[in-house]
């Protein structure tokens, strides 16, 4: 129990120095775009390539025979949380790009395999930067439909996404953890 509970705790101490540098990182970036007309928007845009990097290679990372684990009954299968992941992509930057949702001829399904989720989920990052790069700043007041018929500001969707992929990543991150293989931001250089 001990060795859990330091584990715990290294880990909180771990997530908190994180949060703090990418919150010194978002501001920092911040006062490098205050020059830019959109700088909440470049932010954004700046932010997609590592996150699409990280989340491709963890869903990478996970063997294609443990896409139906899940930690406990209640939680969602890997293959689930890439789906999950994949909608949330298409959801979001359709709103905030004010864009058609991208629709698969034939809805996924978490049994279609790693190669077709990877595909999928590769896709959806290229929907977000095409759909991130039809928006700016002036628009992030604009009223949009976000989740259940709920209304609320451009910005909300613009922030969620950031939001969800930082969840989405700790989320699989976790699930390779607990299956032993490390996630991409805790391997060495290759």
């Amino acid at each position: 129990m001990e060795i859990v509970a330091s584990r715990h705790i290294d880990s909180t101490t771990g997530d908190l120095m994180k949060r703090t540098i990418c919150i010194f990182l978002f501001l920092a970036a911040t006062t490098v775009f205050a020059q830019d007309k959109n700088p909440v928007t470049s932010v954004v845009k700046e932010i997609l390539p590592r996150q699409e990097k990280n989340l491709v290679a963890a869903v990478e990372e996970m063997p294609a025979n443990k896409f139906d684990y899940k930690p406990t009954e209640q939680q969602m299968t890997f293959s689930h949380l890439v789906l999950h992941i994949i909608g949330s992509n298409n959801h979001l930057c359709s709103t905030i790009g004010d864009v058609p949702e991208v629709k698969a001829a034939v809805p996924l399904k978490e049994s279609d395999g790693k190669d077709k989720l990877i595909a999928a989920l590769k896709a959806s990052f290229e929907f977000c930067t095409t759909a991130l790069g039809k928006v700016d700043d002036s628009k992030l007041g604009d009223e949009v439909e976000l989740f259940g018929g709920r209304k609320g500001p451009r910005a909300f969707a613009l922030i969620a996404l950031t939001n969800d992929w930082a969840d989405h990543y700790s989320s699989a991150a976790m699930y390779l953890r607990l299956n032993g293989l490390l996630p991409p931001t805790a391997q060495g250089k290759k």
